[in-house]
């Protein structure tokens, strides 16, 4: 089975592929620590993505003392034609997979749980394009900040039934991890739409699925890998 979401949410399977590798110099932090860049590519509806996320993390708080991090989300749609008005989220499993959508449900509760987490397959899904929206602005204000409402919007969606159409939601999200300023941004559907879109047509030409990881420029990584995967690729990315 691999470890990832592909467009038009095609059954996960996972791959034990590791990293393709790319050229580029590598560099140091300020502090003196090697500096590892990794730019992901994600949908916000996509439990790899989450997967993978909580698995960095991990990867990243093992190694703080040898790697400093910076970490860049991009935009990708798995279902960019979704309504924004939203569609229950078990209604869009069954019509896709018909009674493999119980497998599915099933396989992504193991593995929600082996990280401590419920998942949460009420409520609505639906189009991605504000969360994304909103993630760029937030990018705007400080990558931490960035990397941290993912998390939140990610909880909410995965493990409360919360709706990633929803603008209260995805404005309480904001809120929680320090960006100023999002219901304004969101109220004009412009902002941020230009930056957003190109960059989604941009991703989808070279990939079909998230998430998708480039480290250092260097190596690049698919689906939601376990720590010890990242951690290998720190490795061989800071060697160079």
């Amino acid at each position: 089975m691999r470890l990832n979401c592909l467009q038009n949410f095609q059954i996960p399977r996972i791959s034990r592929n590791c990293f393709r590798s790319i050229s580029m110099a590598s560099v140091s932090s300020s502090n003196g620590k090697k500096l590892i860049q990794i730019d992901i590519s994600s949908d916000t509806v996509c439990p790899w993505c989450f997967v993978g996320k909580k698995n960095l993390d991990k990867a990243m708080a093992s190694s703080n003392d040898k790697y400093a991090f910076e970490i860049r989300w991009h935009p990708f749609m798995l279902l960019p034609s979704a309504p924004k008005e939203g569609v229950p989220k078990k209604e869009v499993l069954l019509q896709k997979f018909g009674p493999r959508a119980i497998q599915i449900e099933a396989r992504m509760a193991e593995v929600f749980k082996g990280l401590g987490m419920d998942y949460d397959t009420d409520g609505l899904t639906g189009n991605t394009l504000d969360s994304h929206r909103l993630i760029y602005f937030a990018g705007k204000q400080g990558l931490d900040k960035q990397h941290n409402l993912v998390e939140e919007l990610a909880i909410g969606y995965f493990t409360q039934g919360k709706y990633i159409g929803d603008r209260e939601f995805l404005v309480e999200a904001a809120n929680k991890v320090g960006v100023e300023g999002a219901a304004e941004f969101l109220a004009d559907p412009n902002n941020g739409l230009k930056e957003v879109t190109e960059e989604i047509n941009k991703t989808s030409s070279h990939i079909s699925g998230v998430p998708h990881y480039v480290i250092n420029g260097k190596y690049e990584l698919s689906g939601g890998q376990p720590p010890e995967v990242f951690l290998r690729a720190f490795q061989a990315a800071a060697s160079k």
